[in-house]
């Protein structure tokens, strides 16, 4: 019965119109516009200059200006659903698209780079999920850097992704066929600048960013392992087994490494029944299966609502609390060494994994924690 309902969510969730790329011409007063630049391994639509759904070997690039909505809902992002008509009110759009050449996408990246601090030059790498068309991508994208109020450039690996829920299968072969494409765009973007590179994958791109990295430490080049500055898999739909065989074939992980998992999520539930397992590594209950390993893992079951596959992008609560206590810079070790982050936790420390419990503000209490952060021994 509840592998019945998922499918039924699964459809249901299809209801809006997930290709549509709706235009709104650049300039409006107040407009809030954030730029997308994009690689993606999609064929390109001759037609329409668009990535689509099918495979192509090489790696395409882009720039995507879109518009957020004013007042736009935490952790939303709303697509007009089929036959209705698009609403600036309500309505992502883009202002602005352009395919860029190689060299294009390199100085497009290294010119908003230089426009940033110092110490906000980073180029932030999202890898999206299972059943996830091409402007969806995009939107959400933007979505997360607008509301998490991301530092650095907002960059996007959108892999082909067949966009239907049915079509798993297709998908994680997808996946597959796009690690060369990701290792070309981390080199790209790698060779921008000096400027850091963090790498975020959500779901099945979790999975598709560890073969990614997998790849380049078996082809020795630690120079490019080395601009990688922190990984962060956001409800990673992945073998724990196989995440464990991955992350000791790469050797040193780059640090920080931060898991954001959920025991609520009912896509990973469903994922894991498909499978044959009692959970996989983004609803991981316990931490000690992947001891050892040099890992944060952030529990956000708390703020799980729904699916509870994307927690840490659609809760709204969850994103007021990482933007007002900077507990995304904490999670990710940019506070100083040793304090305890300012945040309702409890935190479980085990050999060489840190599992931090997020829990929802309750009156004054700032933070809770299990006694003391504790050293729990797991042979």
């Amino acid at each position: 019965m509840r592998l019945t309902f998922l499918l039924v969510f699964l459809l249901v969730a299809g209801c809006a119109d997930r290709e549509r790329i709706d235009r709104l011409s650049a300039g409006t007063e107040g407009q809030n516009t954030r730029s997308v630049f994009i690689g993606t391994t999609r064929l390109i639509d001759t037609q329409s200059d668009t990535p689509s759904y099918r495979r192509d070997s090489a790696l395409h690039f882009a720039r995507y200006d879109v518009v957020i909505p004013p007042e736009n809902p935490a952790g939303r992002v709303r697509m007009p659903r089929r036959h209705q008509a698009f609403d600036p009110a309500q309505h992502f759009a883009v202002s602005d698209a352009a395919l860029l050449s190689p060299a294009e996408y390199r100085s497009g990246v290294a010119r908003a780079l230089s426009a940033m601090p110092e110490n906000q030059r980073e180029s932030i790498i999202f890898v999206h999920g299972f059943n996830t068309s091409f402007i969806e991508g995009v939107y959400r994208v933007a979505q997360l850097g607008n509301d998490l109020r991301l530092p650095g450039v907002v960059l996007h690996y959108s892999w082909p992704s067949l966009g239907a829920p049915l079509a798993y299968a297709h998908d994680r072969d997808s996946a597959l066929f796009a690690r060369d494409g990701l290792e070309q765009m981390i080199r790209e973007t790698a060779a921008t600048s000096r400027g850091r590179v963090v790498i975020i994958g959500h779901s099945m791109g979790g999975h598709l960013v560890m073969e990614v990295l997998r790849q380049i430490a078996i082809s020795g080049d630690r120079q490019l392992m080395g601009r990688i500055s922190g990984v962060v898999l956001i409800s990673p739909d992945l073998d724990v087994d196989l995440f464990r065989a991955q992350a000791t074939r790469i050797g040193a992980l780059p640090q920080p490494f931060l898991i954001v998992s959920s025991q609520r999520d009912r896509i990973l539930q469903l994922s894991a029944r498909l499978t044959g397992q009692r959970e996989r590594l983004g609803n991981l209950s316990d931490a000690g299966a992947i001891d050892g390993l040099g890992v944060t893992m952030l529990d956000v079951s708390a703020f799980s609502t729904g699916a509870g596959h994307f927690t840490v992008g659609t809760s709204p609560a969850l994103i007021q609390l990482l933007e007002q206590v900077g507990a995304v810079e904490t999670a990710l070790g940019l506070e100083q060494a040793g304090r305890l982050p300012l945040l309702p936790a409890t935190i479980l420390t085990l050999q060489n994994t840190t599992q931090i419990i997020l829990q929802p503000l309750t009156g004054t209490r700032p933070w809770r924690a299990a006694a003391q952060p504790q050293a729990v021994s797991v042979d």
